[in-house]
C-alpha cells in the first residue's frame, strides 16, 4: 500500500487510540500513584522539565532512558513495573508489584518515590493513592473486618464491580503518610486484564476528582469578587433613569471590563472542570456497580460529596455569565439613551440656529429698507444739484421738483436692489 496517500495525522490518531493502555497484573498485587500539576495554568508548561524528571527516576534504577517526544514510558524500575504519563494539565506515575506487604498500605512501598525526587518535580502533588488488591475470601466477614480497621465508616463506598467480579472500596480520605487508599478483592478467575482496569480505572477516578475539584478554588474565589461587583452593578442599573448617562455608561464599562477579565481567567478551568466532571462520572458508570451489603455505591459517594462541588462551580459559571448579560444589557440601554440625549441636543441646536436664520433674515430685510432709503437720500442730494439750473429756468422752485422726484427715487433704489439681490441668489 502506498502510505504516501495516508492523511498526514491518521498514524498519530490511530496511535492515540492505544497511547495508554491498561496494565496487566495478577491478583494478589499492589499499586503507587502520584499525579503532579503545576499551580499555575498549562500555558507555559515546561515539558522538557517533566521529563527530566522523569528521567532523574530512571536514573536511579538504571532504566531506560525516555526522549523528549513521548507522552507515555513504561519501564521497570526495581521490583516495580513504572507507567509515565503527561497529559494536558498534569504528569501521572503509575508503580505497580506483585504481592502485598504484611502492614496493609504500608508507607514504605512508596521508596521508590523518593520524597527528595518528589520534591524536584516541576508541579505540587495533587494525587497520591495506594491500592491494595488481594483474592477474595470465601468467607465476606473477613471484608469487612478489613474495611473496617483500613477505613473510616463515615465515608466507606464499598460495592461490587463487573459482574460482582470484584469488590472496591475506598474512603476518599487522605490518611495520616498522605495517601489515598482503595482496597480492591478480585475473585479467583479475574484475570491480570481486568485486574489491569480496575486499578487503572481507580487511578483515574480519584485524578480527574482532585483535577475537576480545581474548579471548585476558583468558584469561591470567583464568587466573592462577583459578590463585591454585584451591588454595584444594581446600583447603577437602578440610577441609570435619573443619573447622568454617560458618568454611568463610563462606570458600567469599568464594570464590564472587570467582569470580562474574571471571565477569561476562569474560562479555562471551568471548561476542565465539566470535561474532568464527564470523565469521573464515565469511569464510574465503566465499573458497572452492585451494591455490597448495606454500604453505599461509588456514585451514592459522588452524589452525596462530589456533585454539589460541581454544582457549585457550574452555578458561578452561570452566575458569572448572567452578570455579563446584565451588564450588556445595561450598557445598550444607556448608549441608546446617550444617543437620544445626543439627538435631542442636536435637535435643540438646530432649532437655535433656524432661530438665528430667521433673526439674520429679519435684519437683512431691515438693511434693505435702510439701503433703499440711504441710496434715495445721496441719490435726492445728488438729483438737487442737477435740478436746480432745471428749476430756475422754468421759474419753479427746486424744492417742488425734489419732493416730485422722491417717489421715482425710491422706486428705482428698491429696483435695482431688488434686481442685484436676484442676480446675487443665482449665481
Amino acid at each position: 500500500m502506498d502510505r504516501s496517500l495516508d492523511h498526514p495525522l491518521r498514524t498519530t490518531l490511530v496511535n492515540e487510540l492505544h497511547a495508554r493502555p491498561s496494565p496487566r497484573i495478577h491478583a494478589p498485587c499492589h499499586a503507587i500513584y502520584l499525579a503532579f500539576k503545576e499551580p499555575g495554568g498549562t500555558a507555559g508548561r515546561d515539558r522538557a522539565r517533566d521529563i527530566g524528571h522523569l528521567q532523574a527516576l530512571a536514573d536511579r534504577h538504571g532504566a531506560p532512558k525516555p526522549t523528549l517526544g513521548d507522552s507515555h514510558y513504561s519501564a521497570t524500575l526495581g521490583r516495580h513495573r513504572v507507567i509515565w504519563e503527561s497529559h494536558t494539565e498534569f504528569v501521572s506515575y503509575t508503580a505497580l508489584a506483585e504481592g502485598v506487604p504484611r502492614q496493609p498500605f504500608d508507607p514504605n512501598l512508596a521508596a521508590i518515590f523518593a520524597e527528595d525526587w518528589q520534591r524536584d518535580a516541576l508541579g505540587k502533588r495533587v494525587t497520591a493513592v495506594m491500592i491494595r488488591v488481594e483474592h477474595l475470601p470465601e468467607d465476606l466477614s473477613q471484608v469487612d473486618d478489613s474495611l473496617a480497621e483500613w477505613f473510616s465508616k463515615d465515608s466507606l463506598a464499598a460495592c461490587w464491580v463487573l459482574e460482582r467480579s470484584a469488590l472496591v472500596a475506598s474512603d476518599f480520605r487522605i490518611d495520616p503518610d498522605g495517601w489515598m487508599r482503595f482496597a480492591v478483592f478480585v475473585r479467583d478467575s479475574v484475570g491480570s486484564g481486568r485486574t489491569g482496569r480496575i486499578i487503572q480505572r481507580l487511578c483515574e477516578i480519584e485524578t480527574y476528582r482532585a483535577m475537576s475539584m480545581l474548579g471548585l478554588g476558583r468558584a469561591r474565589d470567583l464568587s466573592s469578587r462577583l459578590n463585591a461587583l454585584e451591588p454595584e452593578l444594581a446600583a447603577m442599573v437602578e440610577d441609570m433613569e435619573d443619573g447622568p448617562a454617560e458618568g454611568t455608561l463610563q462606570q458600567l464599562l469599568s464594570v464590564a471590563s472587570r467582569l470580562e477579565a474574571l471571565a477569561t481567567q476562569s474560562a479555562f478551568r471551568f471548561g476542565a472542570t465539566r470535561a474532568y466532571e464527564a470523565i469521573v462520572n464515565d469511569r464510574i458508570r465503566a465499573l458497572r456497580e452492585d451494591r455490597f451489603q448495606e454500604n453505599q455505591l461509588f456514585s451514592e459517594f459522588m452524589i452525596r460529596r462530589y456533585d454539589p462541588a460541581m454544582r457549585t462551580v457550574r452555578s458561578t459559571e452561570g452566575r458569572l455569565g448572567r452578570m455579563l448579560e446584565r451588564t450588556g444589557r445595561a450598557a445598550e440601554l444607556l448608549r441608546t439613551r446617550v444617543e437620544v440625549d445626543r439627538s435631542t441636543q442636536n435637535q435643540q441646536v438646530l432649532q437655535s440656529m433656524d432661530r438665528r436664520a430667521e433673526l439674520q433674515l429679519r435684519l437683512q430685510h431691515t438693511v434693505e429698507g435702510l439701503s433703499v432709503v440711504a441710496i434715495s437720500y445721496y441719490a435726492l442730494g445728488l438729483l438737487g444739484y442737477v435740478l436746480a439750473p432745471v428749476a430756475k429756468s422754468l421759474g419753479v422752485d427746486k424744492m417742488l421738483l425734489m419732493a416730485a422726484a422722491v417717489p421715482v427715487v425710491l422706486l428705482l433704489a428698491w429696483t435695482g436692489l431688488k434686481r442685484l439681490k436676484a442676480a446675487i441668489d443665482h449665481s
